[in-house]
Protein backbone atom coordinates (compact mmCIF):
# COMPACT_ATOMS: atom_id res chain seq x y z
CA UNK A 1 0.00 0.00 0.00
CA UNK A 2 1.09 3.53 -0.80
CA UNK A 3 2.13 5.88 1.94
CA UNK A 4 -0.34 8.50 2.75
CA UNK A 5 0.36 12.06 1.48
CA UNK A 6 -0.20 15.28 3.54
CA UNK A 7 -0.67 18.62 2.25
CA UNK A 8 0.18 21.08 4.34
CA UNK A 9 -2.33 24.57 3.20
CA UNK A 10 -2.27 26.25 6.35
CA UNK A 11 -1.13 30.15 5.67
CA UNK A 12 -2.54 29.46 2.05
CA UNK A 13 -5.57 31.80 0.92
CA UNK A 14 -8.42 30.48 -1.71
CA UNK A 15 -8.01 28.79 -3.69
CA UNK A 16 -4.72 28.17 -3.28
CA UNK A 17 -5.75 24.75 -0.83
CA UNK A 18 -7.72 23.24 -3.24
CA UNK A 19 -5.20 23.47 -5.87
CA UNK A 20 -2.56 22.19 -3.62
CA UNK A 21 -5.08 19.40 -2.94
CA UNK A 22 -6.18 18.64 -7.07
CA UNK A 23 -2.38 18.49 -6.96
CA UNK A 24 -1.81 15.65 -4.12
CA UNK A 25 -5.24 14.09 -5.54
CA UNK A 26 -3.65 13.60 -9.16
CA UNK A 27 -0.33 12.40 -8.41
CA UNK A 28 -1.37 9.84 -5.71
CA UNK A 29 -1.27 6.14 -5.63
CA UNK A 30 -2.49 6.44 -1.99
CA UNK A 31 -5.57 6.21 -0.41
CA UNK A 32 -5.64 8.76 2.13
CA UNK A 33 -4.90 11.83 1.71
CA UNK A 34 -4.65 14.76 4.49
CA UNK A 35 -5.03 18.48 4.21
CA UNK A 36 -4.21 20.76 6.61
CA UNK A 37 -5.80 24.15 6.59
CA UNK A 38 -6.87 27.18 8.77
CA UNK A 39 -9.82 28.23 8.14
CA UNK A 40 -13.42 26.39 7.93
CA UNK A 41 -14.18 28.11 4.25
CA UNK A 42 -11.30 25.95 3.25
CA UNK A 43 -12.26 22.92 4.56
CA UNK A 44 -15.98 23.28 3.42
CA UNK A 45 -14.11 23.99 -0.41
CA UNK A 46 -11.31 20.88 -0.31
CA UNK A 47 -13.85 18.70 1.02
CA UNK A 48 -16.32 19.80 -2.25
CA UNK A 49 -13.47 19.72 -4.37
CA UNK A 50 -12.43 15.83 -3.19
CA UNK A 51 -16.06 15.13 -3.08
CA UNK A 52 -16.90 15.93 -6.49
CA UNK A 53 -13.50 13.71 -7.53
CA UNK A 54 -15.11 10.42 -5.58
CA UNK A 55 -13.06 11.08 -2.34
CA UNK A 56 -14.67 11.17 1.20
CA UNK A 57 -14.18 13.70 3.36
CA UNK A 58 -13.72 14.17 7.06
CA UNK A 59 -12.37 16.75 9.27
CA UNK A 60 -11.17 17.29 12.56
CA UNK A 61 -9.72 20.54 14.72
CA UNK A 62 -6.77 20.57 16.09
CA UNK A 63 -5.62 21.35 19.07
CA UNK A 64 -2.91 23.40 18.06
CA UNK A 65 -5.42 25.26 15.84
CA UNK A 66 -6.70 24.89 12.48
CA UNK A 67 -8.00 21.84 10.62
CA UNK A 68 -7.13 17.95 9.72
CA UNK A 69 -9.41 16.88 6.41
CA UNK A 70 -8.77 13.02 5.81
CA UNK A 71 -9.20 12.71 1.90
CA UNK A 72 -10.34 8.52 1.31
CA UNK A 73 -10.41 6.27 -1.70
Amino acid sequence: MAESITVDARGLSCPQPVVETKKAIERSASSEIYVLVDTMTSVMNVSRYAKSQGWTAQYEEMPEGGFKITLSK
